[in-house]
């Protein structure tokens, strides 16, 4: 109790209202790092995914290599789980998950548990809630681009066939030469069909729609273990965990069994994005907790008097250097030696 009223009676000194805190970092670093990284970040997810800027490494294939002779499965939009869909539910259930967890956790908790607002040159006040979800979704957001910019540089710089290659590619091979399958074609005018659809066919490693529905699981079941309190039901969160799991699980096995992903791609798509979101949350967002401040140094307490203990005198010792050094009388004699 006396420590909250020192704390108290310090912020009334400085000035500081109590369910307030004061900082004037917090806008310059928003607008001159933040959005400036988010930015940059946005810029190269687009260049990598929609512009020729960084061209696809062109690797080589054996004739009649059966690992990349699968049949075509149509276009991207024809398969069972299209990225319009897998890129919908990638958005649209991490934010409305921390969306209803923020609301429901802001008007749950009681005052003295919530975070503080912060204050900006008296005049710009940044709410908790609000600051709790544009730091959520925003760090989520960033890890989403990171994750799409990771599983593109790879496919870009491996240039792995994709199991349909064969097919989509359209090699001669009595032009090629191809008179067994030991023989390794290495000329990148090899392929007769369309380029757009062979040069999609070469980005193969790792899944791209898998590193981002594993990201996207894993962030949110992370975020709805840390933060969700379930005391009527201990099987709610669980259930819910299970369910966006086995959804992004269910993404890498339809990319598998319509041929257009390997194994080994779909498994390198789970990594990728399953660790970039552990990262951000653990390292970042310090698991969606409240961040605690530095708690300062305790000082030892100083010795008080015992009350009700009687003193004791103890008797005056005379040393002998003051019998030696005592006063000298005015009429003492001098003895002189010479």
């Amino acid at each position: 109790m006396q420590r909250q009223r020192a704390a108290t009676s310090n912020r009334k000194m400085a000035g500081e209202k109590p369910g307030l805190k004061t900082s004037s970092s917090i806008v310059p670093c928003f607008l001159f790092v933040e959005l400036v990284i988010m930015a940059g970040t946005v810029l190269l997810a687009y260049y990598f995914e929609y512009t020729d800027t960084f061209p696809v490494h062109i690797q080589g294939f054996f004739c009649y290599d059966k690992a990349f002779s699968k049949p075509y499965p149509g276009p991207e939009d024809s398969s069972k789980a299209p990225p319009v869909l897998v890129y919908s539910l990638v958005t649209a259930i991490p934010t409305v998950t921390i969306l209803a967890g923020e609301l429901t956790c802001f008007f749950m908790k009681s005052e003295g548990m919530q975070e503080k607002t912060i204050v900006t040159a008296d005049c710009c006040y940044f709410n908790p809630l609000l600051r709790r979800i544009v730091r959520f979704l925003g760090v989520y957001s960033f890890g989403l681009f990171t994750t799409t910019i990771f599983a593109n540089a790879g496919q870009v710089v491996t240039g792995n066939p994709t199991p349909h290659f064969l097919s989509a590619c359209r090699p001669n091979y009595t032009a090629l030469g191809c008179q067994s399958g030991m023989q390794y074609i290495t000329e990148r005018r090899a392929c007769t069909g369309n380029p757009f659809i062979v040069a999609s066919a070469r980005k193969s490693f790792p899944s791209k729609d898998a590193a981002l529905s594993i990201y996207s699981a894993v962030y949110t079941v992370m975020y709805v273990t840390l933060v969700f309190q379930t005391k009527g039901t201990r099987l709610t969160k669980p259930t819910l965990c299970l369910t966006l799991l086995s959804l992004a699980v269910l993404v890498g096995i339809v990319r598998v069994a319509e041929y257009r992903n390997h194994w080994s791609d779909v498994l390198a798509g789970f990594l990728t994005g399953g660790a970039i979101a552990a990262f951000l949350v653990t390292c970042v967002i310090n698991n969606f907790q409240q961040p605690q401040p530095p708690t300062p140094p305790v000082r030892p307490p100083r010795p008080q008097p015992v009350v009700g203990v009687p003193t004791v005198a103890l008797p005056r010792v005379e040393s002998p250097l003051e019998k030696l050094s005592g006063p000298q009388t005015s009429g003492a004699p001098f003895t002189e030696i010479t």
